[in-house]
């Protein structure tokens, strides 16, 4: 049984030109907890998540997956190691149904292509896949419904659930509850919850509420380093983090 952790950056570093971005960041996330990300507008926050979904490469240090480093391989090879990752700004198929949508990523995980002579009927365990998913995102009243027409929140649940569907067991959520409601966002934490049971899920978020409910652990980035990595409880007692950070307002909010 492989006992490494789901994530680990080495000494991550990241330059743009003569700016470094990412600073030596170092983080353990062990299989099966919930991490989030927080820090201020600029800390490197996006940056990280390039880095690991190998959008960016790194300049230096090493980033390994359930033990293995991934430096160098291209996004959908990262995808088929077992992590997939959403977007701060919706990133479905916005033509297809919802329930296309789902199929979709289904299809491409169990290892299906498109195929002219291929009738997607007739795939059975494509379908009941799919038809879980659908159920788990709350969905099922919209299935035919096309994605770009539902609601923001809705779009965001679709999200959520094409991201889990493609079957990995490392999630990366980028914001996702930006631009909701309270509770728009209760409702968004509530389907998160259920469907990272048994996942390893890494979120960026700026919504502190979501943030303490949420996460087992909390990693705080400022100027492209982890200046703490503890859980909820501790985090808030932090005063570099308070200073850096939180701030009062946030703090009391969190402690409400």
């Amino acid at each position: 049984m492989n006992h490494a952790p789901a994530i680990e950056l080495r000494d991550v570093r990241k330059r743009f030109g003569a700016t470094e971005i990412i600073r030596g960041a170092n983080l353990v996330v062990p299989a099966g907890e919930r991490f989030a990300i927080i820090g201020p507008n600029g800390a490197g926050k996006t940056t990280l998540f390039n880095l690991i979904s190998g959008r960016f490469g790194l300049s230096s240090g090493d980033i390994l997956l359930k033990g293995h480093s991934i430096v160098g391989l291209k996004p959908f090879e990262i995808n088929r190691a077992g992590l997939s990752r959403s977007f701060q700004i919706t990133n479905i198929f916005h033509r297809l149904s919802v329930y296309e949508n789902l199929r979709c990523a289904v299809m491409w995980s169990l290892g299906y292509r498109y195929s002219f002579w291929q009738r997607l009927a007739a795939l059975g365990d494509v379908r009941e896949r799919a038809e879980a998913i659908l159920e788990q995102t709350g969905l099922v009243a919209k299935r035919d419904v096309a994605a770009g027409l539902l609601p923001y929140a809705e779009q965001r649940a679709l999200e959520i659930g094409v991201t889990v569907a493609g079957g990995a067991d490392v999630i990366l959520l980028d914001e996702p509850t930006a631009g909701m409601s309270r509770s728009e966002s209760d409702a968004a934490v509530d389907l998160i919850r259920r469907m990272t049971v048994g996942k390893t899920l890494l979120m960026v978020e700026h919504d502190m509420g979501v943030v303490f409910g949420l996460a087992d652990k909390i990693a705080v980035v400022v100027y492209g380093e982890v200046i703490a990595c503890d859980t909820p409880e501790r985090i808030r007692c932090n005063a570099a983090v308070q200073e850096a950070y939180l701030g009062t307002t946030a703090h009391e909010e969190a402690s409400a």
